[in-house]
């Protein structure tokens, strides 16, 4: 059974960076041709922050632009979304979102807190 769990959520002052984590077990996380990173603020839709595939194609929100790298280690099973000059802007529950090679099915963590505030 694959399972999808974030952490590395925590309380960021502006300006400062953050460094999330994205275990995929029950699984090789080669296996999962796209990892992207969703977050979502109350009331307002999920959006994407950044995704990469197999293939090379790396897609990053114009609102994060030049601050995010998104990143896997296939060793370790992990893929990582990191911030450098976070913003307010910034504070959002932050999703990982794997895709499955062969199903083509979708895997979501539960979702990791990050506060920016001062």
């Amino acid at each position: 059974q694959v399972q999808v769990v974030e952490s590395g959520g925590a309380l960021v002052q502006p300006g400062g960076s953050l460094s999330l984590s994205c275990v995929v077990s029950g699984g090789s996380i080669d296996d999962f041709d796209l990892i992207a990173w969703y977050r979502s603020v109350r009331g307002k839709q999920r959006e994407l922050v950044a995704s990469s595939s197999k293939t090379g194609l790396t897609l990053v929100a114009d609102s994060v632009s030049g601050r995010v790298t998104i990143s896997r280690n296939n060793a370790k099973n992990t893929a990582f979304l990191k911030m450098v000059s976070v913003e307010a802007e910034d504070t959002a529950v932050y999703y990982c979102y794997a895709r499955h090679m062969e199903t083509s099915k979708g895997y979501w963590g539960q979702g990791t807190q990050v506060t920016v505030s001062s």
